[in-house]
C-alpha cells in the first residue's frame, strides 16, 4: 500500500495545500501507558513496536515522503491512534496546522483502517474538516473492525471514495 500512496502523491501532491504524515514514535522504556503488552489483545494493547529512533519507527521504505509538508509523531509515552494526538518536531499539532492553512477538506489514507485511520478521520471531522477516505489507499488490522470503522466514518459524515475518483 505504501507504493500506491507514493504513486498517488506523485500524481496529485499539487492538489493539496498541506500533506501531513504521521507515525507512531513510542518511548523505549515502559509500556507507553498500557499500549505495549506481553499479552496484547490487538485492540488496545500491542507488542512492542515503532520505538522512537529505531528502524521500526521509520516510514515504510516504499513510501516516498518528498511531498509531505509536515511530519507528526504520536504515541510518545501513551496510546495515540489519531494524528491529532501527535505533534511535529517543533510542537505543532495537526489541528493548529489545518487551521493555520485554512484547510476545509482532507483526504485520509494509511494504516490501520480500524485504528489510526478511523481515529484521525473522526478527529478531522470533529475539527470541522470535510473528510474523504481513499478506500484503495487504506489497510486494516482485521476485516470486521475495519468494516465497522468505515461504517462509523460514513455515519459521522466522511465520504468513501477510491483514489481514482478523488
Amino acid at each position: 500500500m505504501a507504493a500506491a500512496v507514493t504513486s498517488f502523491l506523485a500524481a496529485h501532491s499539487s492538489d493539496y495545500r498541506v500533506i501531513i504524515a504521521s507515525r507512531d514514535w513510542h518511548e523505549a522504556e515502559g509500556d507507553n501507558g498500557g499500549h505495549f503488552s506481553e499479552t496484547p489483545d490487538f485492540i488496545g494493547s500491542w507488542p512492542v513496536h515503532c520505538v522512537a529512533g529505531t528502524e521500526g519507527a521509520e516510514y515504510d521504505p516504499l513510501l516516498v515522503t518528498d511531498a509531505v509538508t509536515h511530519h507528526v509523531r504520536k504515541g510518545q509515552g501513551k496510546p495515540a491512534y489519531s494524528m491529532f494526538e501527535g505533534e511535529t518536531e517543533t510542537g505543532e499539532t495537526v489541528g493548529a496546522l489545518l487551521t493555520a492553512e485554512g484547510v476545509l477538506s482532507a483526504d485520509v489514507v494509511g494504516i490501520a483502517t480500524d485504528h489510526c485511520v478511523r481515529a484521525s478521520a473522526l478527529d478531522a471531522i470533529a475539527h470541522g474538516v470535510r473528510v474523504r477516505v481513499l478506500t484503495d489507499l487504506i489497510a486494516g488490522v482485521a476485516v470486521e473492525p475495519s468494516e465497522a470503522a468505515l461504517a462509523e466514518l460514513v455515519h459521522a459524515g466522511a465520504e468513501l471514495v477510491e483514489s481514482a475518483d478523488a
